[in-house]
Order: C-alpha cells, then sequence, then structure tokens
C-alpha cells in the first residue's frame, strides 16, 4: 500500500521528475565570474537617494498592478516605440513561462517552442514544464545561424514561438540581421528577440517592432547591474501582447522592485558608464586570452567570454581556477559545439587580472 507521500509524488507529471532542477553553483569565498553579472554596485550617493526612496515604501500596501511609472521609463530608456506595448515580468524567466503558457494546448501535441541550439536553457526547460514540444536547430560551427536547416524546421514544425537570444548565450555572438529578418517572414507564428545582453552588445531589433507585428523583444535589467530586482520587459504588437498580460499574475511586480528601477533608471548614466567599462574590459580579456595557444577563444558581443581548452581537459582546468579563489562556468560538454567548453564572466579589472592569473596556473598544470 503506498503511502501519502507517495500517492503525491505519483501525481506530479512524469516530464517533471525527468527534469534537472537549474542549478546555481555555491560561490562563496570565490569570485563571482560564471552568472553574466555587472560586477560594479550602485555609487554612494545614488545608494543613499535609493535608501530614502524605499524608506517611503507602503509595504503595507500591494504594489501598483500595472506598474504604470515603471514601465513609462522603461519605454524612454530601451526607445520603445510609442505604438508598442510592454509587459513586465519577474525576470525574463517569467515571460518566457508566460509566452509557453499562451501558445500551449492541453496534451501539447500540435504545439512546439523553437530556438537554436547551444542556446539559452530556460527555452527548453519552460517547454518542458508546460507540455510543449521543443524543437533546437544546431547552430553552425562557429555559431552562426544554419539557414538550411533553419528553413526547414520551420516548414516542418510550424513552431508556434521562435527565440532568439541576440547576442547568444552561450556563445556571446549576435546572429546575421539578414537570417533574422528572414525567419521573422518564415514565421507562422511569434517571434522573440532575446536581448538580455543589449548593453553590451549595442545592437537591437527594437526599432524593427513597427516593420513586423510578429516581432517580440525581450529585455531585461539583470545585465545593466540589476539582477537582484528580477524585472524583465516583452515588448510588441498591443494586441498581443494584451493576450499574453492575461496571464501575468497579480502584483507581479513588487513595490520595492518598482521604486528600485524607476531611480536607477532616472539615473541610467551611471549604469551605462558601467557597461561601458565591461565592454573596454571584454576586449583587454579577449586579447590576453587569444595570445595563449592552447586556447580557442571565441568572439564575445556579450559580457563573457567562451573558449574552448585545446589539449586539456576543460573539468580539470575549471577545477584548477576554482582552486585559485575564482568561479567560472564549466559548460559540462563531451562532445558537439560546446565539447571541452567554459564560460567566464568579464569582471572589474582586478577580477579580470585574477581570472587570468588562475587561468594561466590551470593551463602550466600537468
Amino acid at each position: 500500500m503506498k503511502s501519502p507521500l507517495q500517492k503525491s509524488i505519483q501525481k506530479i507529471r512524469s516530464v517533471i521528475k525527468d527534469i534537472q532542477a537549474y542549478h546555481v553553483a555555491d560561490a562563496r569565498g570565490l569570485i563571482k565570474l560564471d552568472a553574466m553579472e555587472n560586477p560594479y554596485a550602485l555609487s554612494d550617493g545614488l545608494k543613499a537617494k535609493l535608501q530614502a526612496r524605499l524608506s517611503e515604501a507602503e509595504l503595507n500596501r500591494y504594489p501598483d498592478p500595472s506598474a504604470a511609472v515603471l514601465r513609462e521609463k522603461l519605454r524612454q530608456v530601451m526607445h520603445v516605440p510609442q505604438d508598442k506595448a510592454i509587459v513586465l515580468g519577474n525576470g525574463s524567466d517569467e515571460l518566457i513561462q508566460m509566452l509557453a503558457m499562451a501558445v500551449a494546448e492541453h496534451d501539447g501535441a500540435d504545439v512546439c517552442l523553437m530556438s537554436f541550439d547551444p542556446g539559452f536553457v530556460m527555452y527548453r526547460m519552460i517547454a518542458d514544464f508546460t507540455g510543449i514540444d521543443y524543437v533546437g536547430v544546431s547552430l553552425n560551427e562557429d555559431f552562426s545561424l544554419d539557414m538550411e536547416s533553419t528553413r526547414r524546421a520551420i516548414a516542418e514544425k510550424q513552431p508556434s514561438i521562435i527565440f532568439i537570444a541576440y547576442p547568444n548565450n552561450p556563445s556571446a555572438n549576435c546572429f546575421n540581421d539578414e537570417d533574422i529578418e528572414e525567419i521573422i517572414s518564415l514565421a507562422p507564428g511569434m517571434v522573440v528577440l532575446d536581448e538580455a545582453y543589449h548593453p553590451f552588445a549595442q545592437a537591437s531589433f527594437m526599432d524593427r517592432l513597427v516593420e513586423h507585428d510578429n516581432l517580440l523583444v525581450m529585455r531585461t535589467v539583470s545585465k545593466m547591474g540589476l539582477a537582484g530586482l528580477r524585472l524583465g520587459l516583452l515588448c510588441g504588437h498591443p494586441d498581443i501582447i494584451a493576450e499574453i498580460d492575461k496571464i501575468r499574475l497579480p502584483y507581479n511586480i513588487n513595490v520595492l522592485t518598482q521604486l528600485t528601477a524607476e531611480l536607477v533608471l532616472d539615473n541610467v548614466a551611471e549604469i551605462d558608464k558601467q557597461a561601458e567599462l565591461i565592454r573596454e574590459q571584454r576586449e583587454v580579456l579577449l586579447q590576453q586570452m587569444a595570445m595563449h595557444k592552447d586556447l580557442h577563444v571565441f568572439p564575445s558581443q556579450a559580457n563573457f567570454i567562451l573558449f574552448r581548452v585545446l589539449n586539456r581537459g576543460a573539468v580539470d582546468v575549471f577545477e584548477s581556477i576554482k582552486q585559485s579563489g575564482v568561479l567560472i562556468k564549466n559548460m559540462k560538454a563531451d562532445t558537439g559545439l560546446l565539447s571541452n567548453c567554459l564560460r567566464v564572466t568579464v569582471g572589474t579589472p582586478d577580477e579580470n587580472r585574477a581570472f587570468m592569473s588562475a587561468l594561466m596556473k590551470a593551463m602550466k598544470n600537468e
């Protein structure tokens, strides 16, 4: 006879039981360069303004359910066209989930979500959560779009949503604009440009929302230096956004997030300067790493760098770097496009020097 616990677990869908939970590495005591975070804190002056602003927060009241003031500030700062609508999410992950839920049929048999592999893992995970088939089109060896395979997949699978990370994660490159335009024209449904790393790529499809009614652009403030807020936005045609907004849970953007983001967006020049510093340091790191003959360093338009270890095991190099006090990301791939690859977030100059020292030491170890 089964216990109440066993009976309860039995009710959980098998697809959920088969999924590996998203793992976040323990970074305590380490220089954290594994999660594409902005390494710079807000200035003391801005922190003081923020403390004063938050002290006035009415924590006993629900927040503005539509976050109207915040949405308008985001529209201005991110240059969202005036005739396009915005819906906010508790990070981009919630927006991806809302999109998937909007198209999911009861059995999921006739619905698919398409993206490109290797890519952002949450596209596939959320497809699984919501019972939607996931179609991953493999990228070329240089991480460019394989357009022949893409055209075939669109024609055969008729995806309800196509997610395109721009720049891509984990490869850090922006795909060819003409290829993306072709995908938008071929798509039978929505195309979502995930521009999480826009501050570092400085390339965007935001202005092209006026040209394509099936195009949506997704942004986040996480990479701008506000990862702790968990705030994302989805922009597009008002008719589409209105349907997505129906799925949004009430009060999903809390009052502290709203007030903090509003203040920081009023002082966006400070954040822009941080992004400029990160872009500068990215180029320094790229040059330094490219000088090592046993590394294949891929180009980057994001705030992180993907590299392949040659003539050594990536796991050994990763562990050696960690032993030196620096945490980066092990892509954990023995084969495929990410075989023997590691990924490092661009940090402050001091953090980057510590990483380079740890990397050189790791590469010398036998």
